[in-house]
């Protein structure tokens, strides 16, 4: 491309371009508009009354920005324009926000989101904007306090039907004899297979380990931040209950409790884990849980959760395990326990990244989280779930071909 300057000297007739005195720009030269140009008559390219330089009605491009009816606006000014907008839009919405802000899970995200959100909402409803914002979404058709959430909830069934209960008001127990089952192609098994994410990661294995079985069918229902300590938040026993009615089940394979350490919900308010009373009333929701399954028929093998990479969350859970197995053992054949840890721990049970298969090849079992399984890991503990199907069950399975799937 050229680096001199254009020449000065003015187009010749008929070249479609129309000289512009540049001096117009100046402060202080005259600022009044010059008079519009006559419109070439040449037919070549750019001829016409509206294709003079620069393609603006005959006039340089200095000339066309310079003679819009605005300059633009200060930076300071566009970012204060877009705070009000924000606060204005906080304000009329923070009823809405603190809504799903106590529906999300126990925990410093909650705490901090009703902390912030909170007094702006009850200023919002002093003075009236939340009854504005309700009026506008029932105008629009849309559900009152509808918006932007903090927190999206997963779907929520409807609760479950209520469980035999004895006079003091616990949870009776339904006696079923051993499973004992010989699958046929008539009658196959139904695996109902539940869990949160790290049940997730023994689900879809345990479904491919299964399908190497002739006549047996399995379900898997897994969702991820989810647990029995918040119902509130998921509702897993009216989930449940949904499942038992759908698949009808002869076993329940159970992986659930990586998210419960946390603040139980009750009817009498919140309890702290590790607050008097938390272990009592989540042994409660885990028997309810077995009972539920038990009086649909169905068996439950609960396996525990894996150990833990962070020494804190592992005592934790590993406490879990305990009031787990407390309760299988109370359920009267209906339910049994399988440890995660001989599969997926190191030689003294703690967390191990790494461990070797039947070759002696080392495998990864853990994802860098350290809390889920990796394809390998569920794979390793989906057959050890197999075997004690067979050991603990006294399920028959046997290879061939005519497994089934489905996830829910």
């Amino acid at each position: 491309m050229p680096t001199t300057d254009p020449p000065t000297t003015n187009p010749a007739p008929g070249d479609g371009v129309a000289p512009y005195d540049w001096s117009a720009a100046s402060p202080t030269a005259d600022t009044s508009p010059p008079e519009r140009p006559a419109a070439p008559t040449g037919t070549g390219h750019g001829a016409g009354p509206h294709h003079g330089a620069g393609g603006h009605d005959g006039y340089g491009d200095h000339a066309f920005w310079e003679r819009l009816p605005f300059h633009g606006i200060p930076w300071t000014r566009a970012l204060a324009i877009g705070l009000v907008c924000f606060g204005l839009w906080f304000l009329l919405d923070a009823p809405s926000l603190q809504r799903s802000a106590q529906e999300s899970p126990l925990g410093t995200r909650r705490t901090v989101s009703l902390d912030v959100v909170g007094p702006v909402a009850a200023l919002s409803r002093t003075v009236g904007l939340s009854s504005v914002v309700g009026s506008a979404d029932r105008a629009l058709g849309r559900t009152p306090g509808g918006g932007p959430t903090l927190a999206v909830p997963t779907r929520r069934p409807p609760p479950p039907k209520p469980l035999p209960t004895t006079p003091n008001g616990t949870t009776t127990a339904t006696t079923l004899p051993p499973l004992n089952y010989h699958p046929t192609p008539t009658m196959p098994l139904k695996v109902l297979i539940v869990g949160d994410s790290v049940g997730l990661d023994l689900g879809q294995p345990l479904v491919n380990t299964l399908a190497s079985y002739g006549d047996v069918t399995t379900y898997l229902d897994g969702r991820i931040d989810t647990g029995l300590s918040r119902p509130d938040y998921f509702n897993w026993p009216a989930e449940l209950q949904i499942d038992l009615t759908n698949q009808q089940p002869n076993l329940v394979v159970v992986m659930i409790g990586a998210n419960d350490p946390q603040g139980l919900v009750t009817p009498n308010g919140s309890l702290q884990y590790g607050q008097a009373g938390w272990d009592a009333a989540y042994s409660a929701r885990v028997a309810a849980f077995i009972a539920e399954a038990n009086a649909a028929g169905a068996h439950v093998l609960w396996v525990g959760m894996p150990p833990m990479q962070d020494p804190v969350l592992d005592a934790k859970l590993r406490h879990l395990d305990a009031l787990v197995q407390a309760q299988v053992v109370a359920a009267k054949g209906g339910a049994a326990y399988l440890s995660s840890v001989p599969s997926l721990g190191d030689p003294h049970g703690g967390f191990a990244s790494f461990l070797p298969n039947a070759a002696g090849a080392e495998i990864n079992v853990r994802t860098p989280d350290g809390i889920h399984l990796s394809p390998g890991g569920g794979a390793r503990l989906a057959a050890a779930v197999a075997e004690a199907m067979q050991t603990q069950l006294h399920i028959q399975l046997v290879p061939g071909v005519g497994g089934t799937a489905r996830r829910t």
